[in-house]
C-alpha cells in the first residue's frame, strides 16, 4: 500500500513542535492546607445518562471517599463541549471545580473559529481515566467480508456510500476521517445523528450500510450477527473481543482511534490539589469494581495516570486531531 496522505504518525510529527509544551513539575506537598471548603464540581460537558457521564459519575462517587470533599457531577451542555468546557475556563482556581472531558477536548479550536478558551493553555490535565476503542461496523448485506475487502469496495467507488455517525465533530466521526485519510484517501459521505442509538437503527436496516462506533455500543450488535465487525482501532486485539482484527494488523499502518475520558483543573490549580485529585482518581480506577464497570464500557482503564502522563497525551492528541479536522473541513456547524 503506498504511504497515506494522513497518518497517526505522520500527524503527530507535523504537530508537535507547534504544540510542545513543558510538561508540569508537581512536588510532593499535603493537599490538605490548600483544599477548598466547598463541595467539588466535576462538569461534564455532555448530557447526562450517557457514555461519559455514566463512568465520569462512577468515578466522582469514589474520588468523594479519597478527599476532604464530596464530589459533584455537574452536566453542562451546548456548543458540543464548548459551554461546559468554558464554565472550568473562567471557574475557580481552587480545585472546587473540575472538567471531566474526552477527545472532543481536542478539536475545539480547530472547529471553533472563536473560542473562549484555549484548551492546552486555559488547563491543567490531572489523569487519563482510560481510552475507548471505535469499530467499524457494516450491514451484512455490504460487499465486503474484511477490511482489505472494504477499503477496495471504496476505493472502486468513491462517493458511492454514506456513513454514519454519532454527530459532527464527534469521535466516531473523527475515528472515521481518520481512517479514510490513513487507508489511501477513501471518499464517502458522512450522516451524522444525535447519538449512536439514532444512528444504529438506519445501520441495522441497511439504509445506511455502515458507522465506525464506539466498542461498548457496538461489540452487542457484533456478538449477535446484526452487523459485522471488519476492524478495531487499538494498536494489539482488544480482550474485550479477540476475534475482531485491528485496522493495523489488516494494512492500515498506524492507524489507532479512540474516545478517551480525563479529569482536568483550570490553569493556575495549586499543585498539591492537582496531587491530591490525581491520587483520587487513580485510587477510584484502581478499585476492582470500578475497573471491571469501566472496561464493561469497552475502556481500557489507565491505572497510573500522572499530571505530566496526562498533559503529554492531550498534546499529541491534539497535534493528529487538529490537522486531521482542518484539512477533513471539519466544522462545528
Amino acid at each position: 500500500m503506498t504511504n497515506p496522505p494522513f497518518s497517526r504518525r505522520t500527524l503527530l510529527a507535523a504537530g508537535t513542535g507547534l504544540l510542545a509544551a513543558p510538561g508540569l513539575m508537581l512536588r510532593p506537598a499535603a493537599a490538605q492546607a490548600a483544599w477548598p471548603t466547598q463541595p467539588v464540581r466535576m462538569v461534564v460537558p455532555f448530557a447526562a445518562g450517557g457514555p461519559t457521564d455514566v463512568p465520569a459519575r462512577l468515578v466522582a462517587e469514589e474520588m468523594s471517599k479519597a478527599l476532604p470533599n464530596r464530589v459533584v457531577v455537574e452536566n453542562r451542555t451546548g456548543s458540543g463541549v464548548v459551554i461546559g468546557t468554558d464554565t472550568v475556563a473562567k471557574g475557580p482556581q481552587d480545585g472546587s471545580m473540575l472538567l471531566y472531558t474526552t477527545v472532543a477536548h481536542s478539536v475545539t479550536r480547530a472547529m471553533f473559529p472563536s473560542l473562549p478558551f484555549d484548551p492546552i493553555a486555559d488547563f491543567t490535565p490531572i489523569a487519563l481515566v482510560g481510552q475507548v476503542p471505535v469499530i467499524l461496523l457494516v450491514n451484512p448485506s455490504f460487499p465486503a467480508q474484511n477490511l482489505q475487502q472494504f477499503i477496495a469496495e471504496l476505493r472502486a467507488n468513491p462517493g458511492k456510500y454514506d456513513y454514519a455517525s454519532s454527530g459532527q465533530g464527534g469521535a466516531v466521526h473523527l475515528a472515521t476521517e481518520l481512517f479514510m485519510h490513513a487507508a489511501g484517501g477513501l471518499k464517502a459521505n458522512h450522516v451524522p445523528y444525535r447519538g449512536s442509538s439514532a444512528a444504529l437503527p438506519d445501520v441495522l436496516s441497511g439504509r445506511v450500510p455502515m458507522i465506525f462506533d464506539i466498542a461498548a455500543s457496538a461489540l452487542p450488535y457484533v456478538r449477535s450477527g446484526q452487523l459485522r465487525a471488519l476492524g478495531i482501532s487499538t494498536k494489539a486485539r482488544s480482550s474485550l473481543a479477540p476475534q475482531i482484527p485491528t485496522m493495523i494488523e489488516q494494512g492500515v499502518a498506524g492507524y489507532e482511534a479512540y474516545t478517551w475520558h480525563m479529569v482536568m483543573a483550570r490553569s493556575g490549580t495549586p499543585a498539591p490539589v492537582i496531587q491530591a485529585v490525581n491520587r483520587a482518581v487513580n485510587a477510584a480506577v484502581n478499585l476492582p469494581h470500578v475497573k471491571e464497570r469501566l472496561t464493561g464500557f469497552a475502556m481500557q482503564v489507565v491505572t497510573d495516570s500522572t499530571p505530566d502522563s496526562a498533559a503529554a497525551y492531550l498534546r499529541s492528541e491534539i497535534a493528529v486531531w487538529e490537522p486531521l479536522v482542518r484539512a477533513a473541513g471539519i466544522t462545528s456547524g
